[in-house]
């Protein structure tokens, strides 16, 4: 199938409208330049958090995407899961398109990211490898640590009020040509397009083992990750399962 442009869509949302995450559509009229990302928007009341934003290419569609859900200047947020130029390549344009926004990245990274061509006025809010509190409106998310999957500075973001979970890396595909879709809806099919990007790019299972302990205790019904596509429901935890019995990965696999 040919791939045009898919709009932004609402994953999840609170019961009383006050809590949403939105997936901020895809244009593969060239690719984006590259590999095909994922870039989210949470939203609580009428303030918003960027969730990893994505590089220079992708930056025009996503500004227009989020000015259909907020005013940009109420973008009070940036989550960078980790340092990658998918993730992070556009800051330059997002301080001056968002110009209220605190990045929230793992400390590691702050001293990194200036060689993006920013050399100043970002407000750093650095997350310590113990992950943190970040609060939007009053509403309360958690920076759970994700190190060495694949980055050494690494997190996903839990949102409690919608029992989502953005995990980066973790959970990506890379599809085929021909091959797109946003929800997973047939499991085992899926599977065959995540098994060489996760023995490849995550780090050793005990890596993975900590981040399992971590997020087997959230209360979870919907996985997103920054490639592929998103779990809901019973394919996110089985999604966990398979994680579990994964086996050797990245150096373990090393002769």
């Amino acid at each position: 199938m040919t791939l045009k442009v898919h709009r932004p869509y609402v994953v999840a949302e609170s019961k009383h409208g006050d809590e949403k995450l939105v997936w901020l559509g895809l244009d593969e009229a060239d690719a984006e330049k590259g590999i095909l990302a994922n870039q989210y928007l949470y939203i609580a009341e009428d303030k918003a958090l960027l969730i990893d934003p994505g590089g220079y290419f992708v930056f025009q569609r996503v500004y227009q995407a989020v000015s259909e859900f907020v005013d940009p200047r109420k973008v009070v947020g940036i989550f960078y899961s980790h340092q990658d130029p998918d993730v992070a390549g556009s800051l330059n344009l997002i301080l001056e398109f968002f110009p209220r926004a605190k990045v929230y990245v793992s400390e590691i990274w702050t001293r990194f990211l200036p060689h993006l061509g920013v050399e100043s006025g970002v407000e750093y809010e650095g997350i310590p490898d113990k992950g943190r509190e970040i609060i939007i409106e009053g509403k309360r998310l958690l920076a759970i640590p994700a190190h060495f999957l694949h980055s050494p500075g690494n997190f996903n973001l839990y949102i409690p009020g919608l029992k989502a979970l953005f995990t980066g890396d973790i959970g990506a595909v890379v599809f085929p040509p021909g091959i797109w879709y946003l929800f997973v809806e047939d499991f085992d099919e899926h599977v065959r397009y995540m098994e060489w990007f996760h023995k490849r790019f995550m780090a050793c299972q005990r890596a993975l083992e900590a981040w399992l302990s971590k997020v087997k205790k959230l209360d979870i019904e919907v996985i997103a990750p920054q490639h592929g596509a998103i779990f809901t429901g019973e394919n996110a935890r089985r999604f966990l399962k398979w994680l579990e019995s994964l086996g050797e990965v990245g150096a373990e696999l090393l002769g």
